[in-house]
């Protein structure tokens, strides 16, 4: 049952009606999980720092049992949600960040963090602590 938050500076008018309907869609295929068992959370209007700077930006936080897979699957993870993200927000690519929560292997230093910033990723078996 994936869990995907969305933090967003933007006013709620600049956030495109049905947005958590096209996310919990886009979410239920990107990690091949049935739509009715997603769910959606979107909160806009938030105070918010990316990169030092206030400028309009979005957090999205994917939470889900079983999906987390190989670097590469969630590579192909990563890419899909930020070309969903950052193209439904119209931000520019260094104003939004992706964030999964940490694996069980999270403590032996590898970690399923799914971090897409300034257009870098880092999928397991990356290096603490990551430097952004």
């Amino acid at each position: 049952m994936p869990f995907v938050e969305l933090d967003t500076s933007l006013p709620a008018g600049r956030v495109p009606a049905g947005l958590e309907k096209r996310l919990c869609a886009a979410t239920a295929a990107i990690l091949s999980k049935p739509e009715d068992r997603v769910n959606v959370t979107v909160r806009s209007g938030l105070a918010m720092v990316v990169n030092g700077s206030a400028e309009p930006s979005a957090q999205l936080l994917v939470s889900s049992i079983g999906v987390v897979g190989t670097a590469e699957e969630n590579r192909g993870h990563s890419a899909r949600f930020f070309e969903f993200l950052t193209k439904e927000l119209d931000l520019a690519e260094d104003r939004s960040l992706l964030l999964g929560p940490p694996s069980p292997s999270f403590f032996n230093f590898r970690t399923s963090f799914v971090i897409k910033l300034r257009g870098e990723s880092c999928i397991q078996g990356c290096k603490l602590p990551l430097k952004l």
